[in-house]
Parts: structure tokens; C-alpha cells; sequence
């Protein structure tokens, strides 16, 4: 399916994870295809995102990947174009996806990442375009949450590194000071390809490439605070979530 850059709104869906934390219900499938009252996580999240206008998709697979490649033989979606990032030689971690799904963005002026256990009612769309206007390398939508994996940024909202408040171990170059804001990061961020080029293909955590790619440019906090986030990592958030959506119908 071919479409102008300008025209082209792509989302990379990792879907690749080994889903563990689900237990016996990614035992025989992978996490993509656990359902949510009654409808896997990925037919949710694309279906949420075409409804905003997204309209090239790229998923990476690994754990029970064949099963994913089954489901886009019977679910035919329309006026969209729907691309697989093989993992299942090798997991590579969300920035070592990245990497490897590079030559699928070549026409992608900006992507969203999107974790497929994420369900939120994010207005992606203005997200995207801000993105896209702004001179920024990349966007990681954050929140107050409380959590002790936190993402540090400077006043200017600029990515400095990560805090882990347990251990209270910090792997920023800069000194940490007062000023620096904590805060959670949700599972989302938008990338413009252009800066992840010059990485050799590697299995490496996303903010590692953020840390090398902020030392030049602005990888920049995008504060979110929408109606609904889940993040479905377990069998309890997965009820917990189901229940509140069904409630608010």
C-alpha cells in the first residue's frame, strides 16, 4: 500500500514480550493475543488507533509470534498497511526493536511506540502532531504515578537519565540536583527515525539510546494525564481494568 510521507502515521506495537507476569494465559499464546473483555490487546490497541487517524502499522513479534502472523491472516483490516519486525531468532529489548524495525520507518516522518499491554484514551492524534511540528528527537509521555522506576529530566523537560528509588541509583551524566523533576514514564513515546540510524543493531534498553541520543538533542518529558491508563502486566490489572471499562459503559 503505497502513501506520501506526509500522509503516513505509523505506530510500532511491541508485542513481542514473554508476558510472564500473566502466568498460565501466556502459556499457549503470546500477551498481544490476551483478551480484555473478550477482545485481544492488539485488535484494542489498533483498533484505537485507527480510530485517530494512524494508519501504518508495524508489530514485533517473539513469544508465540506464528499466532500473531494467524491472527492478521483472519482479521483484514482496511486502508491500512500492517508490517511484522520478526524477534523470534533473537528478543531484543525495546531498543534493540527499534533498531531492528528502522527500515520499516523510512517513510515515517514520526512513530509512535506503544506498548501492547498499554490501554489509555490518549488523544494520540494531537500528540503526534505537536510532535511532529516540534524540533524535538523524541517525546516520552510521563506521569505521576507511584512507582519507584523513575525517569529524571532537567527544568527545561529534557531527558537526563533514570532513578531507581529503592536503590536510590542514578545513571545520569549530569550531577543530580534539586531542580531535576521525577517522574513515571507510561509505556508510550514518539521517535523520529532520523535519530536512531547511526546505532548498530543490538539488544540494548530504549534509554540507552535515549542517554547517546540526548547528549546532542531533545529527548524531551510530555506530561499526560488522561481519563484511563492501564498498563496490563498482571492477571489482577487485567481484571482490575476490564471491570472499570465495563463499568463506564
Amino acid at each position: 500500500m503505497f502513501m506520501k510521507t506526509s500522509d503516513k502515521r505509523t505506530a510500532f506495537i511491541l508485542a513481542a514480550g514473554l508476558g510472564t507476569r500473566l502466568k498460565e494465559l501466556t502459556s499457549d499464546k503470546p500477551k498481544a493475543l490476551v483478551e480484555l473483555n473478550q477482545k485481544p490487546l492488539l485488535e484494542i490497541v489498533i483498533d484505537n488507533l485507527i480510530s485517530q487517524n494512524f494508519n501504518h502499522f508495524v508489530i514485533n513479534i517473539h513469544h508465540y509470534g506464528e499466532k500473531i502472523l494467524d491472527y492478521f491472516k483472519t482479521k483484514k483490516y482496511e486502508n491500512v498497511s500492517i508490517e511484522i519486525s520478526d524477534e523470534r531468532d533473537s528478543l531484543l529489548d525495546t531498543g534493540g526493536a527499534i533498531l531492528k524495525a528502522l527500515p520499516y520507518f523510512k517513510d515515517s516522518e514520526a512513530v509512535l511506540i506503544h506498548n501492547v499491554d498499554i490501554i489509555t484514551d490518549i488523544d494520540f492524534q494531537s500528540v503526534y502532531n505537536d510532535f511532529t511540528n516540534s524540533d524535538d528527537a523524541a517525546w516520552l509521555l510521563t506521569q505521576e504515578r507511584n512507582n519507584k522506576r523513575k525517569i529524571v529530566f532537567n527544568e527545561n523537560d529534557n531527558y537526563v537519565g533514570r532513578m531507581n528509588l529503592e536503590t536510590n541509583q542514578y545513571d545520569g551524566d549530569k550531577e543530580f540536583n534539586d531542580d531535576f523533576k521525577l517522574l513515571s514514564f507510561s509505556g508510550l513515546h514518539f521517535i523520529k527515525p532520523e535519530y536512531f540510524y547511526d546505532f548498530e543493531l543490538k539488544k540494548c534498553y530504549v534509554f540507552d539510546l535515549y542517554k547517546e541520543i540526548s547528549r546532542n538533542n531533545n529527548v524531551r518529558s510530555k506530561f499526560i494525564q488522561p481519563n484511563y491508563w492501564f498498563d496490563l502486566g498482571t492477571q489482577e490489572q487485567l481484571k482490575e481494568a476490564a471491570t472499570w471499562l465495563l463499568s463506564q459503559k
